[in-house]
This record gives structure tokens, sequence and C-alpha cells, in this order.
């Protein structure tokens, strides 16, 4: 893969000359088992890897940069640090509802367009914080509607993965794309604590969040083709109107504009203009286009999505079958344990340890190297236990094709290790609240943060990945349960944070999250791999 990112114009190029071939080469008598799963080259899903990992940090950078700059908040719209954490809770709240109404959405309309609609209303958030100086409620608004439109992001680039790669590859492209995408917890308190430090002022973290939202939107307009499996198949369709590229719309016009207004006025357009063995280029089309059969990707695609009501029931559904409970629940409880470390590291380091701002800032930096090295080991676990698990089961992954996962015990495939993980993450999660509770020195709680921020993004990447599996056709829908789980998990830990800890001290608090975390999730991969395929399939019925 190469890591650097193409220029903007190229990408569109690539798919167009890659739909344009793949529609002359299929032979009208192709059968659905030799069509690819996706049409889109190395080149493009490489593009699409590093572009999805930026884009999705408007969930990871949006939230983080918040956490140094409580205190000053607080004073700056005159009210308690209590308040300022419940505009943290409404965030997480808003981050599980939005990609229930605009991921499912996704699945029927295409990535594209909601892509562009959550963007916009992310960079109209972000001008908002910037020109608001000292009122709560429109803080506490602002900071809704910016989390509306940025936390559908990591469901939507989950439902593209899917679109564009099969299972045997996801695991390859997941752990770059994270990689990236973790980087929010990184630079978000950085940048929160250097703000704080250089101007005393928090509208220049919500002036950062502009300039990412505004350079983000101009990147899905003019480079991020449409993926979206009901739009244009496995990429072969033609997408339309604003479902192409702004680049693609570009070079269209310029065409019909170069055609010649008196050719376009005397109808020849219509009629087609002649080839060299005399049909005209309607005929031709006919003749090239592959005879499509029922379960072929591209049957019935049209190149334009179909608009519905956003309904986020079928994602709620989700939650009360057996195989997917378990799952979701493997996705929420890392998640929420990290978030619960994230939101208590402010207070840990600064009054706990003495640190000034720019220091608490920079202690997020080791979890964050832990979320990152985490993003690239699951993906290669993933990928090395599928393989494994599909030569065991007699079949031979192709890199092109999906595997038929409704005999495949794809729960076995993505669980590998998982149980090894959890029983020494209780030890450090466990650990780490003694360490905090008896001061010892700074490094240790810091290491044990890597690793805690590695081992919760394993284990989150990995049942994340499982979850948009076993729902193939839907999986916009799949990673938007996901998102419900997760953030409502977090948001009671953060509303039940402060006074948990006033109450039974930070050692016994992870000493409990660590146990029910620990044992909970151990029962459920147990459960999972006994049970899973069997319980999918009565489920599918």
């Amino acid at each position: 893969m190469k890591s650097s990112m193409p220029p903007s114009e190229e990408p569109c190029q690539d798919i167009e000359s890659e739909q344009i071939k793949t529609q002359d080469a299929v032979p009208p008598d192709s059968s659905a088992r030799d069509i690819p799963h996706s049409v889109f080259s190395n080149y493009m899903i490489t593009y699409l890897t590093y572009l999805l990992g930026y884009l999705s940090l408007a969930s990871s950078l949006t939230a983080t940069i918040y956490f140094p700059i409580i205190d000053l908040l607080a004073e700056r719209y005159h009210t308690s640090v209590q308040a300022i954490n419940l505009t943290i809770t409404l965030y997480v709240v808003f981050q599980g509802i939005s990609p229930s109404f605009f991921s499912p959405l996704s699945d029927t309309f295409g990535r594209r367009p909601v892509f562009l609609v959550t963007f916009t209303i992310y960079l109209l958030a972000g001008v908002g914080l910037v020109a608001n100086t000292n009122s709560y409620v429109a803080l506490i608004l602002l900071r809704g509607l910016q989390s509306i439109g940025g936390s559908a992001v990591l469901s939507l680039a989950y439902a593209v993965v899917a679109d564009v790669v099969p299972h045997s590859q996801r695991g390859a492209i997941l752990g770059p794309m994270l990689a990236a995408t973790n980087l929010g917890p990184c630079i978000g308190p950085v940048v929160g604590g250097g703000a704080i430090l250089a101007s005393g002022n928090p509208r220049w973290c919500f002036a950062t969040l502009v300039i990412f939202g505004a350079s983000a939107l101009l990147l899905i307009g003019w480079t991020m083709p449409e993926t979206g499996r009901a739009v244009v198949g496995n990429g072969a369709v033609k997408a339309q109107g604003v479902w192409a590229t702004w680049w693609q719309l570009v070079r269209s016009a310029f065409r019909r504009r170069s055609a010649g207004a008196q050719e376009a006025a005397s109808g020849e357009l219509e009629k087609g203009s002649k080839r060299a063995d005399g049909s005209n280029e309607k005929e031709y089309a006919e003749k090239k286009a592959p005879v499509l059969v029922a379960d072929d990707p591209n049957f019935g695609k049209t190149g334009r999505g179909k608009l519905s009501a956003p309904n986020p029931l079928p994602s709620v559904r989700l939650i009360f079958h057996r195989d997917t409970a378990l799952i979701l629940w493997l996705c929420a409880t890392p998640y929420a344990v990290w978030y619960c470390i994230q939101t208590s590291i402010p207070l840990i380091y600064g009054p706990g340890y003495g640190f000034n701002d720019l220091e608490v800032g920079l202690s997020f930096l080791a979890g964050g190297g832990g979320v990152i090295t985490g993003g690239v080991i699951a993906g290669r676990l993933m990928d090395w236990s599928f393989r494994k698990t599909a030569v065991k089961a007699g079949l031979s992954p192709d890199n092109k094709k999906n595997i038929d996962i409704s005999s495949f015990p794809i729960e076995k495939a993505r669980s590998t290790a998982s149980i090894p993980i959890m029983l020494v993450s209780m030890f450090a999660v466990g650990g780490y609240g003694w360490a905090v509770h008896s001061h010892a020195h700074p490094a240790i709680p810091l290491i044990l943060q890597f690793y805690i921020g590695a081992k919760c993004t394993v284990i989150h990447q990995i049942y994340s990945a499982l979850i948009v599996d076993i729902f193939p056709s839907t999986p916009g829908t799949a990673a938007a349960s996901n998102n419900i789980c997760r953030c409502t998990l977090s948001a009671i830990v953060v509303a039940v944070l402060q006074p948990v800890v006033k109450g039974i001290g930070y050692s016994w608090l992870f000493t409990i999250i660590a146990l029910v975390e620990g044992l909970s999730g151990i029962a459920a991969v147990w459960a999972l791999r006994r049970r899973g395929l069997e319980w999918r399939n009565k489920r599918n019925r």
C-alpha cells in the first residue's frame, strides 16, 4: 500500500476509468460468481483508507480537544465544571443518536450525499462555536449540533470499507484507517492544552475544528467516489448527479460545452453520434452492456440513490438479537472504559500530579500511542485469523471475492485471542486505578494507559468489524447500532464518573470496571464462539 495521499484529481480519473473498463470487459454470459466484490483499484482503496481515517477525526478530535479546556470553559461561560461535563454527556448522547439516522440512510441513498450533509452541519456548528463568546446555552446547543454532524462518520467509514473490500482484506484496510482516526485522541488534547497556554481563549480550539471541517468537506466534494452498493453496485455502475464527485461533474460539463451548442440544439446528442461501425452510441452501449443476473451486485443499479425517511428503528432492533447483543456489548465496553480513562485524565494529572495544562494535554499521548498501535495490531490479527479459519473450513480466501458467510464461522474467525487479551486487561485496568490512588510515579499509569488504549482498540475494532460482517447488505445500519451502544454506555459512564470517584475513589472504581468488563467480555466471547453461527442462522431464517 502506498502511504502518501494522491493528488485530488487522480482518484476521480482512476475510478472513472475503472468503471469504463469493467463495463466493457464483462461478457454477456458472465455469472455473478465471476464478478469481483469491487472494481475499485488498489490505488483508490489506498486513497479511501487514509481519506476515511482523516474524515473520522471529526469524531475523535472533536471530542478530545475539549478535555483540557474544561476549567477554562467553566470560567468563560460563568458556570460549573459539572455543567461543562454535561455538554460532554450531551455530545456523547448525540454521538449515539446521529449515526442511527444517517447510516441507514446511506445504505439506500448513498454514502457520498450523507457525508456531504453531515460535514456541512459539522462546519456550520463550528462557525457558531467560534462566534459564541459567553452563552452557555449556545455552547450546549452548538456542541450537540457539532456532534450530530461529526459522529456519523465512523459508522459511515465502516460501511465504505464493507463496500469496497471483501471480508478477507478488511483488517488490512481498517488497521491504517483507524490508526489515522486514532490520532485524534493524541493530538486533540495537545491542541486544546496548547491553545490555553498560547491564548487563554477556547475559541482557538473551535477555530481549529472549523479549518478541519472545511478541508474535509472539500476533500469529500472533489475526490470521494460513491461506493454504496445500492447505488453503484461493485463500483462498475457510473455515479450520476450528486453521487458523482465535483471533479467528475466539472469534466462532464466541460465535455458537453466542447461538443458545441449547435450540435446539442439540433438533437444530434439524443440520436447519438455515429461510430466507425455505423452504430450510434446508444446502440453500442446496448451491445456492450452485460446481461445482468438477479444476484449480480450491479443488477438494477442506476448510479442514483433512493431517498427514504431516516429510520433509526432497524439499528435499535439489532440490539435485541442474541448474537448481535453480545457483539455490541463487546464493541461498547472497551470504548466506554477508554472514554472513562480519557475523561478522568485532566483531574488525575492536573490536581492529582500537579501538571500544567500543556502537560495534561501531553499525558494523553501515552494512551493515544497505544490506540494507534492497537489499530495496526487489530488489522493484522483480523486478517491472519480469517485466513486461518477459512483454510481450516476447507475454503480458499479470495482477495477479490467475498466468502459466503452463511455457513462460515466468522464469529470464530474474528474472536481469536480475545480471551487472553481480556484476562491481561483486567489486571491492567485494576492496576491503573490503584497506581493513581497511591500516587505512584506518573510513568506507571502512563505505561498502563498505553496498554489499555491498545487493548481497547483491538477489541473494539475486531467486534466493530464483526457486526458489519454479519449484515453485508446493510453495513451502515449495523455500524449505527454499534454507535448507539458504545455511545450510550459511554454517556452513562461520564455522567456517573465524578460522583462515584468521590464515593469510592479511583482504586475501587477501576477495579469494578476491570471485573465487569473482563468477566462479561470473556463470557460473551465464549458464547459467540460456541453458538454464534447457530444463532445467526436462526435469525436469518
